[in-house]
């Protein structure tokens, strides 16, 4: 055998050497499971308590939405238009009279239809236009709504509801009532299991908070009454 030909067998045998390491290793015995130990919690322990959290915080409204309108019908819709156009501005220079600023309406409606004798004989067509209108200062109310009433037999009164201006700080108590009811109720839960609350694993705010808004109409005084904002909150603890 040549010089060079000893060579290539050695090369040879130590490439196959290699490749052979990791094959070995592979046949040999798989490692032992671990056994958990005496005080280890399996995946079978593992348990959770879902509830769901209410909070509600009481609110004496500061602003009310008075929804008013103008209505006219007339043989013609060119008539009707500007027949209507003439009583919303008639509307609107009352409300500005009473204190209302510009800024503090939005008109919400606006409407021309035709009226039928019987289909297709029109007799008239009807116009309307309706504004939803701010109030800020809620000892004007009676002056707003006997301005309104003083336009003439166009105005429509649609009513009225009420508000809080200036809502974070009621949402953030609700929330915080929600959140202690919801941990309240999973603390009773888990002790009525023999178990302990353990760390929060979810908590979500469940849609758009709600405020309760009325009126009340005592001889002829418009008055806010008393609502609220409630919140609800589901929340997902571990038990131990």
């Amino acid at each position: 055998m040549t010089k060079m030909s000893v060579l290539l067998a050695a090369a040879a045998f130590v490439l196959a050497g290699t490749q052979a390491g990791p094959a070995l290793a592979a046949s040999g015995p798989s490692p032992a499971p671990v056994t958990p130990g005496p005080g280890a919690r399996t995946a079978r322990d593992a348990a959770v308590v879902a509830v769901v959290g209410r909070g509600s915080v009481e609110a004496v409204p500061d602003r009310m939405r008075l929804n008013v309108g103008v209505e006219v019908r007339r043989e013609k819709a060119g008539e009707a238009f500007a027949a209507v156009k003439s009583a919303a501005s008639k509307l609107t220079g009352a409300l500005v009279s009473a204190g209302i600023p510009k800024a503090d309406m939005r008109t919400n409606d606006l409407a021309l239809a035709a009226e039928y004798e019987k289909y297709p004989k029109v007799v008239g067509y009807r116009a309307s236009q309706g504004f939803e209108v701010v109030l800020r200062d809620l000892s004007r109310a009676d002056a707003v709504v006997d301005a309104v009433a003083g336009v003439g037999e166009e105005v429509r009164l649609n009513g009225i509801s009420f508000d809080v201006s200036k809502p974070s700080a009621l949402l953030e108590a609700a929330r915080a009532a929600a959140y202690r009811d919801a941990t309240a109720k999973a603390r009773q839960y888990a002790a009525l299991a023999g178990r302990q609350l353990g760390r929060l694993i979810k908590l979500e705010e469940e849609g758009e908070p709600s405020s309760s808004r009325f009126a009340m109409a005592e001889k002829s005084s418009i008055s806010p009454g008393q609502g609220s904002v409630t919140l609800t909150l589901r929340v997902v603890y571990e038990l131990l």
